[in-house]
């Protein structure tokens, strides 16, 4: 298992009068419902260029010990991973070989039973860089995304977009 790189950057609460120890980054997952978490994360994975995690070997091992049964996996590019949910993590994480678990920045997608229905609570911000924002728009919608509006305000512009089930997100 590889080890998050830890990081000398001072936490909220140290001051020049009370150091506190460093805190290491922390690894984290932003959870997202789906119908169809597999699909959702091919859709993430390519928007974000990141890595559909590999599950596989978790997977036989459980299956072997009986500690899961084979209808609650599916077969996924080739490899069988969790029928009801999958995770996409940045590339350059570290992540356990064992299980195939990212421990840094990553997005796992829930089965649920019902579709979206109300506004996000929270959102995705992309940031493609400076004058890139058209092109990284028309790449995400041959991906399957879809534009809500352009917005357009004294702070700034950016674009409102869903991915494929309806989450909306920003691209700047």
């Amino acid at each position: 298992m590889t080890q998050p790189p830890t990081s000398p950057t001072p936490g909220p609460s140290e001051t020049a009068d009370t150091p506190v120890a460093a805190v290491a980054p922390l690894h984290w997952k932003l959870v997202i419902d789906a119908v169809d978490p597999h699909a959702q994360a091919d859709f993430w994975a390519a928007a974000l260029g990141y890595t559909v995690e590999d599950n596989s070997p978790l997977i036989e091992k459980l299956l072997g010990l009986g500690a899961v049964t084979a209808d609650l996996t599916v077969e996924h590019h080739g490899r069988r991973a969790f029928r009801d949910l999958i995770a996409v993590r940045h590339p350059d994480d570290p992540h356990e070989e064992e299980s195939g678990t990212g421990l840094g920045r990553r997005l796992l997608f829930q089965r649920v039973p019902e579709a979206k229905t109300v506004k996000n609570r929270l959102h995705l911000d992309l940031h493609p860089g400076e004058g890139r924002r058209e092109e990284e728009v028309r790449r995400l919608e041959r991906l399957g995304a879809r534009v809500l509006r352009h917005v357009r305000e004294p702070s700034g512009s950016w674009s409102v977009m869903t991915d494929p089930e309806g989450n909306e997100y920003c691209v700047h």
